[in-house]
């Protein structure tokens, strides 16, 4: 046994010194996150680590350097940040399939303090998780590295360095979902890079889910209906400008139903510059025609 844990401790050892130089600390007053050295002059994180006006990128060596917002991706929580690396190499992707039982590593310099470094398992695959607007990330892996709050964008290795994942949602008890090093992931981080940052047709309305709606129609005698209640238009934007109301119940949009506020999102991932919505307000049903800004 002691042999064993002598041996994880030095896997440990080895990944702050091999892994640790590539990891930073992201943040400025009112948000604070992990990082990694992706490329020269590159650091990755999650979106929602960046917070008002001005990031700062914390190095190993305590050095501090304001970093420009490359790209962000809000729904799919990615940001790349330019900022001068000096040297310190990329970290190396993993060719190791992720699959519950692999064992890895967090690692993570929370806020730019003290690098932690975890040992932990993949625990399971394939999991979805609600990125900073609500929206569903799908294909992320549960892992039980345990990490401290702050540790969002900073790196998963396996046990011989190479990137597994990010880590970006913190499920309590330090245990955390991650996004995939994968192809996708790579191709993401090089449009964000190029300043190419995702289109996200937005209505411009807050909604509440079905249940809520379902209970305030029946609340006030109104037949139910399964649907989307506004609960907050956007003054100007794409739904108030179509003639959309406080009140109404989004029922379809394209021609699908919209149980859900995912139904909703899937839509609007795939739609074009106009999209019908079915209206009912009151027991009245409608249609509106929302125009997407280029």
């Amino acid at each position: 046994m002691a042999t064993l844990l002598d041996e994880l401790g030095a896997t440990l050892r080895e990944t702050a010194t091999r892994v640790g130089p590539k990891v930073v600390g992201v943040g400025n007053r009112s948000a604070a996150g992990s990082g990694v050295v992706t490329g020269d002059g590159q650091v990755l994180t999650n979106a929602h680590n960046l917070s008002g006006d001005g990031v700062t990128v914390t190095f190993h060596d305590e050095r501090n350097v304001k970093a420009e917002v490359l790209g962000v991706d809000v729904d799919g929580d990615l940001a790349v940040l330019g900022a001068a690396t000096e040297g310190i190499e990329p970290v190396a992707w993993s060719t190791v399939e992720v699959a519950p039982g692999l064992p890895l590593i967090g690692v993570a310099r929370p806020g730019g303090r003290d690098l932690r470094v975890t040992f932990g398992f993949v625990s399971g695959a394939n999991r979805s998780f609600r990125g900073p607007r609500g929206r569903k990330i799908a294909g992320g892996f549960e892992h039980t590295a345990p990490l401290l709050p702050g540790s969002s964008g900073g790196p998963v290795v396996d046990t011989a360095g190479g990137l597994l994942g990010i880590n970006t949602h913190r499920l309590g008890g330090g245990f955390y979902l991650a996004l995939p090093a994968d192809q996708d992931l790579k191709s993401r981080i090089e449009s964000l890079a190029a300043g190419k940052v995702p289109k996200t047709r937005r209505l411009g309305v807050a909604l509440a889910p079905a249940r809520v709606a379902a209970h305030l129609r029946r609340a006030v005698g109104l037949a139910e209906r399964d649907g989307l209640l506004v609960r907050g238009v956007e003054e100007g934007g794409p739904a108030d400008t179509a003639g959309v109301r406080e009140g109404d119940l989004i029922v379809g949009a394209g021609g699908e139903a919209t149980k859900t506020l995912d139904d909703l999102h899937r839509i609007l991932v795939n739609a074009g510059p106009t999209l019908e919505l079915s209206l009912v307000r009151g027991n009245d049903e409608s249609k509106a025609t929302v125009t997407f800004p280029d």
